[in-house]
């Protein structure tokens, strides 16, 4: 039998199946966010449906042990293969003392966890690029064996703190892994409105560091692209840049409209490459998926959600008194 496309990378049986439970638990998880959310249970979604191909590849390339991340708000696929669980996860989405992303102080996809090497994220976009770069700064400086990656949308690389940090982290010959998840539309902005250029990776050259633009919708193709840029880095070859093309397949936010801006039949033709199909096809083809293997699979992932919720939605708020905690400093 021809060696398949997983094994050519590397990578076993195993690991394609966790690559797809991580990517299949991403979707659920965010799937029953959306029900909440319209059930008045809990405020705010902000999704990572059409971009979990692209999370859990690049995750699952990196050292998990090692290596820091510092996603953006839509990367519940990296922070649930850097050790997120599920009940967490729903914890933020409650706004409950437990949330370890802030104590139910922030929004939901504000990802922090220090035991996971997650970083704390900050509200406005793209101020997590230069935070990436001062870590791989720290890892240079004190000769560590370790990379930082961050990612962030198309949108995001319009913004300042893109081009200062990764001009920085090219003039330092930094390990810093810039992901750009391309999912078009920032927001109700399309991408033909953002850029002038074909690619967000087209961007490298101007720094002088290595670019490319890989099929977001295919985990083993980022996975790749991120395995080689982390390689690049722990050589001191310094950072890449590496852009991932999917789709948002839902509004911006439970409280977008998208309708407005873009039609149903631009999202339905989408639909068709989401990665949890096209990927469950790959490797059913590859005779690592079965019928029974999948359906396993989703009634142990349905448990898990339904005992988190059951946790989260029961778990006790933030005591009142603490609202001031982390925002004057005391006498």
């Amino acid at each position: 039998m021809a060696e398949q496309r997983h094994e050519q990378l590397g990578l076993s049986n195993d690991d394609v199946l966790e690559m797809y439970e991580q990517m299949l638990l991403a979707r659920m998880i965010d799937e029953r966010m959306w029900l909440l959310n319209r059930a008045g249970k809990i405020p705010f979604v902000i999704s990572c449906q059409g971009q979990e191909g692209a999370q859990v590849g690049a995750a699952l390339a990196l050292d998990r042990d090692k290596d820091y991340a510092l996603p953006y708000y839509r990367d519940m696929g990296v922070v649930l293969a850097f050790g997120m669980t599920p009940q967490e996860l729903m914890l933020s989405g409650f706004a409950k003392a437990e949330d370890p992303n802030s104590g139910g102080r922030q929004m939901p996809g504000h990802f922090g966890q220090k035991k996971n090497n997650i970083v704390t994220g900050s509200s406005p976009v793209t101020t997590q690029v230069p935070h990436a770069v001062g870590f791989a700064l720290a890892a240079k400086m004190k000769n560590e064996e370790f990379v930082s990656f961050t990612t962030f949308g198309e949108g995001s690389s319009n913004q300042g703190d893109f081009h200062e940090g990764i001009n920085f982290a090219s003039v330092h010959d930094l390990p810093v892994i810039f992901m750009c998840e391309n999912n078009k539309y920032a927001i109700s902005v399309p991408y033909d409105k953002q850029l002038n250029c074909e690619k967000v990776s087209d961007r490298a050259v101007g720094y002088g560091i290595h670019g490319e633009t890989v099929d977001g919708n295919d985990p083993l193709a980022v996975y790749e692209a991120v395995k080689n840029a982390r390689e690049r880095a722990i050589r001191g070859e310094g950072p890449s840049l590496i852009e991932t093309v999917s789709y948002r397949l839902t509004p911006h936010s439970s409280d977008d409209d998208d309708s407005v801006y873009r039609e149903r039949e631009e999202v339905e033709e989408a639909k068709k490459l989401d990665a949890i199909y096209t990927f469950a096809d790959y490797l059913r083809e590859a005779g690592v998926l079965t019928e029974e293997k999948e359906e396993a699979l989703r009634e142990k992932l349905r448990k898990l959600i339904d005992e988190a919720t059951d946790y989260a939605e029961k778990a006790p708020y933030a005591d009142a008194k603490t609202a001031y905690d982390h925002v004057y400093g005391g006498e």
